[in-house]
């Protein structure tokens, strides 16, 4: 009996191998593409039960399965990917089951924009850690990754934000995980089951190895490479805490079926600061002069970006309503003229100012502007998000806007995470864009320059096999030059298939070890997402990779 047919009879949703699905969901936003043998959309956290033990029983047996779970498909590191059984979310499991007065529970198909509606709607509040691609994602992958983005430099990653989540472990247990206090926790290393046994072993292997872990933990202000496992036992509190392990997992250790998550409100009135940049030498005083004024959010893009977002102004107007068309058009008149005589600043920083009214906000940002006196800059303040929108859309739009338009390249996202700290910009700049002028590619930097946290994104030609060597070169490269300055390979996209493979640059052998017995503790019989976050391997990254752009 084939596998679709097999798991048709033990789910209520649906179960599809047709060509059409594979290949829709074969491919997520990176360099990857993994065929999966069927496609499963469960109904409900019953469904996730079923297959979870269907897949566990098979594997105790010998049969090669396995199963990845997926949202919204826009993982930039192949983390959904498989060759086995892709669990579907979005498609039946998408709705806000309940919104309270500064939280909300959601399931993990829902859609970051629909999740920010209802919550705004209800509660006049939002989850602050979303990405970019803030449109387009769902909220497991959210939780999965522990995404962080433009309002992380204030609000924190999406970890600071979990309350409780309910998962499936691999024995198809479903269970809440949530912070317990030592007596909790007591009573659930009592219990003999696989439950109990997570518990209890993970509990000694972090009591067992707390001075090597503490040690591990980054001190970039972003991270989501390996396991957070510096963030379960918080001694100050006397809570023990799972669900900071699970948040950031990316599906290996359990699968999520509801996530209940903290909500703030943010402040009403915004003006923004932009600031052009064309001597990066003074890069790390002007972010420190910008941060003493402490900006909701500070961003950036580099040149290339700037060009290419002029170049296709129709296509990023075009996505709006027709009179913010006409407004977005009429705004980007300037930059047509800057590109035309040449004018293009290396950097374009955008530092936005949230406070309660908007004379608080545009006095923030007056101050911050003069601030930067006596420094080669040029700036402008836009007192209102109509006036930052046209700012937003290229910073936020970039990474769409590449892999949109650029015939016969490929926007190949395989170094564009990296975070280091900011006081280290004037050495780690330079050699970082010394390497990248050795390998002669054509890129663009985006990020979050208040973070130190640049999303870099080659552009190339997938098909050449040269190409496709120049990333197995280049990524080790970069990756050490952020571990001589002590940063994280992925502040927020996680590891993936890309990224498994160099961990133990960034945390060497023993954290791996650690790292690989957790998941084994969680996942005896590796049916969760196998070779991300640990065993992962360049072969991984070979096979898997297009040859198309």
């Amino acid at each position: 009996m084939k596998l679709r047919e097999r798991l048709a009879q033990i789910v209520r949703g649906d179960v599809l191998d047709d060509t059409s699905t594979l290949e829709k969901y074969s491919r997520d936003t990176s360099i990857f593409e993994r065929r999966p043998e069927v496609v499963v959309f469960p109904k409900n956290a019953d469904d996730v039960v079923s297959v979870v033990k269907f897949v566990g029983d098979a594997a105790a047996h010998g049969e090669h399965i396995s199963l990845a779970g997926r949202s919204a498909g826009t993982d930039m590191t192949g983390g959904p990917l498989t060759d086995s059984i892709s669990l579907v979310f979005t498609k039946f499991m998408n709705a806000v089951v309940e919104v309270g007065d500064d939280y909300a529970v959601t399931e993990p198909g829902v859609y970051y924009r629909d999740f920010e509606k209802a919550t705004l709607a209800k509660a006049g509040k939002i989850l602050p850690s979303y990405p970019a691609s803030r449109e387009l994602c769902a909220m497991g992958g959210i939780v999965s990754n522990n995404s962080g983005g433009e309002l992380t430099l204030k609000y924190g990653k999406t970890n600071k934000y979990v309350r409780e989540i309910e998962v499936v472990l691999s024995d198809g247990t479903l269970t809440t995980l949530k912070p317990l206090a030592a007596w909790e926790l007591a009573a659930k290393e009592a219990q003999q089951d696989l439950e109990g046994a997570i518990y209890r072993q993970t509990h000694q292997l972090l009591e067992a190895h707390t001075a090597e872990i503490e040690a591990a933990r980054p001190s970039v202000t972003k991270n989501s490479a390996g396991y957070a496992l510096w963030n379960v036992m918080d001694r100050a509190k006397g809570t023990f805490d799972l669900t900071q392990l699970i948040c950031g997992s990316q599906g290996t250790l359990a699968m999520v079926t509801k996530a209940k998550l903290g909500l703030v409100k943010t402040q009403e009135h915004r003006a923004m600061l932009v600031i052009f940049l064309s001597d990066i030498q003074i890069l790390p005083e002007i972010v420190k002069r910008v941060l003493g004024f402490t900006p909701e959010s500070f961003e950036s893009y580099d040149d290339q970006t700037f060009k290419l977002a002029v170049r296709f102004i129709p296509q990023i107007i075009s996505q709006f309503g027709i009179l913010q068309m006409i407004k977005l058009g009429i705004a980007f008149i300037p930059e047509l003229y800057l590109v035309a005589t040449g004018g293009v600043p290396k950097l374009v920083l955008m530092a936005e100012f949230a406070e309660d009214t908007a004379e608080e906000a545009f006095e923030k940002a007056k101050q911050a502007r003069e601030s930067l006196a006596g420094l080669a800059v040029r700036t402008k303040i836009a007192r209102s998000e109509a006036q930052a929108a046209k700012y937003w859309t290229i910073r936020r739009e970039s990474f769409a806007l590449l892999r949109k338009n650029l015939k016969g390249l490929y926007a190949a996202p395989f170094i564009d995470d990296i975070v280091v700290h900011p006081d280290n910009y004037p050495q780690f700049i330079p050699e970082l864009n010394a390497l990248l002028d050795q390998h002669h590619l054509l890129y663009t930097i985006a990020g979050h320059i208040g973070d130190a946290n640049f999303h870099i994104i080659p552009l190339m030609d997938l098909g050449r096999e040269d190409q496709r060597k120049e990333i197995l070169e280049l990524q080790p490269k970069v990756y050490e030059i952020v571990a001589k300055y002590k940063g994280s390979i992925t502040g927020e996209h996680n590891d993936g298939i890309i990224r498994t493979p160099y961990l133990k640059i960034m945390y060497g052998d023993k954290m791996i070890a650690l790292f690989e017995e957790v998941k084994k503790i969680f996942d005896p019989n590796n049916i969760f997402n196998p070779g991300k976050k640990t065993k992962g391997s360049i072969a991984d990254i070979e096979r898997s990779m297009i040859r198309h752009s």
